[in-house]
């Protein structure tokens, strides 16, 4: 009853580690030395291999070792083996820092400094009590939800945007397509932290741009493909954005002389926003095992129609 790990080499080692201290019972191979692959049980993988099904064929459990599964071929996983998503804690702590660093840094304008700083003069911009900043989220899961627990410390005025209803403490929450406009015309600094689905691919676009506060500002660290690039540069060039964060861009790493690259009102960092923890992960990917052989429901188990 293996557990095969196909991700990171280097992190991998550390997978192997804390599986030989926690489960020492539990065999744990790291990709490409499968062994008997028809002892293969459960697969922690960023993408699985081709022909998953035929390849091991007593197959229980696959593990997406990110908290996304678009990354995955949904359709070569067999609908009778549960697909589970990351859900151990380090990814939403990384995830909370780095959107609290990228809505501070939009809030406070340093994307103005820094270009300022380069041309090696000072022009005053007027600071903006946070409490007349507007702050919207969307994408309401886990990770959205931690982010916006952490910003409410600062003052922040809150809004959220999700697919089902949520409420949640101290945000005002919207659901559903037909909120999305009122949600959007009070989001002085946007955060994607969408899914990546048929549906939400392309969401940051000219209409969406086009229905948010003149001058407003976008934090993306949902996936790439939500933005369409051509919409989102003739906004920052019409002021209708004022400037963003990006983590995510497609594709990745994008190519030498992108437009992304240079340009003055863009902070952009290398999808690394939040990492998984192998330490917290084996943790994680251990107690749905046993959650799995005693027949118990799965935390993290993605909704193969909604795609996470």
């Amino acid at each position: 009853m293996t557990v095969l790990y196909k991700a990171n080499m280097v992190r991998g080692a550390e997978w192997a580690r804390f599986f030989a201290e926690r489960a020492p019972q539990l065999p744990f191979r790291l990709w490409p030395d499968i062994g008997d692959p028809a002892d293969v049980r459960y697969l922690v993988a960023w993408v699985p291999p081709d022909d998953i099904a035929t390849i091991f064929p007593n197959l229980e459990l696959v593990f997406s070792v990110g908290a996304g599964v678009d990354q995955f071929d949904a359709t070569k996983v067999p609908p009778h083996i549960p697909l589970v998503r990351m859900l151990e804690p380090g990814i939403a702590e990384t995830m909370v820092e780095y959107v609290t660093m990228a809505v501070l840094a939009l809030h406070r304008d340093l994307l103005h400094f820094i270009n300022q700083q380069k041309e090696q003069i000072w022009r005053e911009i007027r600071i903006t009590p946070a409490k007349r900043r507007r702050v919207g989220v969307m994408g309401l899961g886990q990770l959205g939800q931690a982010v916006l627990e952490r910003l409410s410390a600062f003052g922040f005025p809150l809004s959220g945007w999700n697919r089902s209803p949520r409420q949640i403490e101290g945000v005002t929450c919207y659901a559903g397509a037909d909120t999305l406009p009122e949600f959007l015309a009070q989001a002085d600094i946007l955060v994607c932290l969408l899914p990546l689905t048929s549906e939400t691919r392309g969401i940051l676009n000219a209409d969406l741009f086009a229905r948010l506060p003149r001058g407003a500002s976008l934090v993306n660290v949902g996936r790439g493909p939500h933005l369409v690039e051509a919409d989102f540069l003739a906004a920052l060039d019409s002021g209708a954005l004022s400037g963003a964060v990006l983590d995510v861009a497609d594709p990745e790493p994008l190519p030498a002389g992108h437009p992304f690259w240079s340009h003055p009102r863009i902070l952009l960092t290398p999808h690394n926003a939040s990492m998984t923890s192998p330490d917290s992960a084996v943790d994680f990917v251990l107690d749905v095992i046993g959650r799995h052989r005693r027949g118990e429901a799965l935390p993290g188990l993605v909704d193969r129609s909604r795609g996470y």
